[in-house]
């Protein structure tokens, strides 16, 4: 995985997730969004790679 893939990933989706008002504050939403992109971005090669592309 390249680790422009991953910041990429995690910054959209952590700039994203500052618009779901339900996780709280600003910062906490931030971080949910980022770990969640990173990890996204982490696991993708791995399906892309089971789906055999």
């Amino acid at each position: 995985m390249e680790p422009i893939s991953l910041v990429f990933y995690a910054v959209v989706c952590g700039v994203l997730s500052l618009v779901a008002p339900k996780l709280g504050a600003m910062i906490p939403r931030f971080a949910v969004g980022a770990v969640v992109g990173a990890g996204s971005a982490a696991a993708l090669p791995s399906i892309v790679g089971m789906m055999g592309y």
